[in-house]
């Protein structure tokens, strides 16, 4: 009996997350991991998930949270982006709220009182408030559904962001030991790995390791030389895509934004050197497409979840392979195809190893060097890129051609160098290998130098037997010789050229030297049609894109929180013309159907009748079962349907569960319903002292729109509270 028990009630579970999963976030599968990640914590277990960016986490504690009884606590270091993250989980219809040190007191009351009336779903704090004690204890007043721990990595010494605030979280298990916890992070190693869990406490988590593979991203390495002038040239081949060019210094910040505001090209600076003002209005601008590009130190990227970001350049080499990892994976959040471009010098490593020297602890100093080694074997090695990555994160590439990276789809032709080999490591040696790669390259090419003269390398056999070809050709070379460990460095902060054993055999001619010639990768086609996405109307996304950041701007909200590029890209390849159709495009839930459906419905129609030559697909399917297929209504049928419920005495809840809505749809059938005069009791859903309140805020700012009411009050006031409020206070001043 108690099997039959449990596998009922796993039976509803099951089917509230697909139907949440449908109705709330619009989409009809999960993604990889995520069903098992939510079942875990829907049973009350701890889980920890190593998942990487754009892998869909936040839908793992988001969606629980809806279902479950009492309030979601999420913890991250993010405070720039938990205003957006609240806005996000706003428009999918979950109430939401934030408290952060950016708020004041007044604030941060309010949340309190939302809090007590148990109408938040989700909360979103910074580590620091959990460590105050008070706030530990006013937390045990209310009922905890889970913990959610975003960037876990940052609680772990071996991780790449440790934060000490975050040891606190260690409390968690101890104080809620019934409320269980979801620890998230996109980069952790094995080791980063158990010391998350073991620092944290988690009690028997269900793990999940899922794949580091960013199928979506295109990876590409490239020989640096005038740097500023390639990245303009990389930014005219992406015109008007959204992306992040990373420097190292605040100075190459500044200089690479300003020329590309001289070219013409829109672009905004970040770096810790700006006011936190001008930083923030900057990150602003960048997350609602006010700014295509942003040139930033790493500084930049933790506070942000912009989805269509469609580009990520390193102009500088990046410090470890983690931070690389991270960066590049702000590019392609939304799943469609996004470009990673590293621009490689071998004169960036110094740069970086003398910050390395600077460091007082010895083993630190030795970790720094490693991390940097392999970053520079990734960069340089001409192996499949994306089997180099899964490589450092202790997973195996099987595939022999991964098809999204230079080396993958670059017309590759294997060469011998071997000759040229010997005229390098012959100068390398006759100079007793006490040079670096710059004197080498100017003996090699005969350069007329006061230095060559003084130490009298011109009348060495080998000065001048490489005048044939230029210093790229040769720099290239040894680029070549030391990744294949034929040569190798040694020496700070002045690096010196060595033979290696393996490069003495070519020397002397026991061993050949072969070289990988690429050409320029063949990425066009791949990522306009996607991987299996198939291609879409691009006439018609831009026109959508435009109708959604002028409706993002009227929200207040980044646009890609109206609709990710995705889901506009979807809509660009089926044409939907009905409120059925656009139902089934996925990312469209019941609450930005209601919200925003008949506005995109609207601008499609009207560009397919300016354009009778489309040829629109046939219905089709979509990823409906046929029990699940929507039936269509006749117009007011649904909205009548509602009424007799709410005539029978039903809240607001009740009639969404009956009729299987969401609760924000049924709110816009009941607004229509005040709206046309008929006789709703709004007291019964909202009391007369609060509509008063919201009402008041309505007529001073003087628009319509409900985000701003719902931002007003902090998440004290619901969307559907601040919609059936409109509504009456409409129909009293049309009246």
């Amino acid at each position: 009996m108690n099997d039959k028990v449990h596998s009922a009630e796993a039976s509803r579970d099951i089917q509230a997350m697909l139907e949440t999963l449908r109705t709330v976030f619009g989409f009809r599968s999960f993604r990889p991991n995520q069903e098992g990640i939510i079942k875990g914590i829907m049973s009350g277990r701890d889980v920890f998930a190593v998942m990487p960016t754009g892998g869909g986490k936040s839908l793992c504690y988001q969606l629980p949270a809806k279902i479950m009884g009492g309030t979601a606590v999420v913890i991250s270091p993010l405070i720039s982006l938990m205003k957006d993250q609240v806005d996000a989980a706003l428009e999918n219809g979950i109430p939401a709220a934030f408290m952060n040190s950016s708020m004041t007191a007044q604030e941060i009351s309010g949340v309190y009182r939302t809090l007590k009336q148990k109408t938040i779903k989700l909360l979103y704090i910074a580590p620091e408030r959990f460590a105050m004690p008070h706030f530990i204890e006013t937390l045990k007043t209310f009922t905890i559904s889970l913990f959610a721990i975003d960037e876990a990595h940052c609680i772990s010494e071996w991780g790449h962001d440790f934060r000490p605030d975050y040891l606190s979280l260690s409390l968690i298990p101890k104080v809620f030991p019934d409320v269980p916890v979801a620890a998230f992070t996109a980069t952790a190693t094995h080791k980063v790995q158990e010391d998350i869990i073991k620092k944290i406490g988690l009690r028997d988590p269900y793990i999940v390791r899922a794949s580091f593979n960013r199928e979506n991203l295109f990876y590409q390495v490239k020989q640096k030389s005038k740097v500023e002038s390639q990245i303009l040239e990389f930014l005219h081949e992406h015109q008007g895509e959204s992306g992040i060019i990373y420097r190292t210094t605040r100075d190459s910040v500044t200089e690479t934004a300003a020329f590309l505001v001289s070219k013409g090209v829109k672009a905004l600076p970040y770096h810790a050197g700006l006011s936190s003002g001008e930083r923030n209005r900057n990150q602003e601008a960048f997350n609602r497409d006010e700014s295509p590009i942003i040139v930033a130190t790493i500084a930049f990227g933790l506070g942000i979840d912009k989805s269509n970001v469609r580009f990520v350049v390193h102009a500088d080499l990046p410090k470890n392979i983690e931070s690389y990892y991270q960066e590049t994976g702000r590019a392609g959040r939304d799943g469609e195809p996004a470009y990673c471009l590293l621009f490689f010098s071998r004169g960036d490593i110094p740069k970086i190893r003398y910050f390395i020297d600077q460091l007082t602890d010895e083993g630190e100093r030795f970790i720094a060097s490693e991390k940097l080694n392999q970053v520079v074997e990734y960069a340089s090695h001409n192996v499949c890129r994306r089997r180099r990555l899964l490589e450092f994160f202790g997973e195996d590439y099987t595939l022999e051609n991964c098809s999204a990276c230079d080396i993958c789809t670059g017309s590759i032709e294997r060469i011998d160098i071997t000759i040229d080999a010997q005229i390098i490591m012959s100068a390398i040696s006759r100079t007793q290998q006490r040079f670096g790669i710059g004197h080498i390259n100017d003996i090699v090419t005969g350069a007329d130098t006061k230095r060559v003269r003084e130490l009298k390398h011109n009348e060495i056999k080998t000065y001048g037997a490489g005048k044939h070809k230029d210093k790229r050709h040769w720099r290239f070379l040894i680029n070549e010789l030391l990744a294949q460990d034929m040569l190798r460095q040694e020496g700070d902060p002045y690096p010196v050229l060595k033979i290696t054993p393996k490069g003495f055999n070519v020397l002397y001619g026991k061993e050949d030297a072969k070289a990988l010639k690429r050409g320029e990768p063949a990425t066009k086609t791949k990522l306009e049609t996607g991987y299996g996405s198939g291609q879409y109307d691009e006439a018609l996304f831009e026109r959508l894109r435009s109708l959604r950041k002028k409706i993002a701007e009227e929200h207040q909200v980044p646009p890609y929180v109206i609709f990710s590029d995705r889901t506009l890209h979807e809509m660009c390849r089926h044409f939907p013309t009905t409120l059925p159709d656009m139902r089934r495009i996925s990312g469209v839930g019941d609450a930005k159907l209601e919200r925003y459906g008949e506005d995109f419905v609207g601008e499609i129609k009207k560009y397919l009748c300016e354009n009778p030559g489309i040829s629109v697909p046939e219905s089709r399917p979509y990823d409906f079962d046929p029990v699940d297929r929507p039936k269509t209504k006749k117009k007011g049928e649904t909205v009548e349907e509602t009424y007799e419920l709410f005539k029978l005495g039903l809240s607001l809840e009740d009639i969404a569960k009956q009729r299987n809505l969401a609760t924000s749809t049924i709110a816009a059938h009941l607004e229509r319903l005040i709206r046309e005069g008929r006789d709703v009791d709004i007291d019964r859903f909202i009391t007369p002292e609060k509509r008063k309140e919201i009402e008041d805020v309505f007529l001073s700012l003087g628009q319509w729109n409900l985000s701003p009411i719902v931002e007003h009050f902090n998440g004290a006031v619901s969307y559907e509270e601040a919609r059936l409020t409109r509504a009456w206070l409409l129909r009293k001043t049309s009246g």
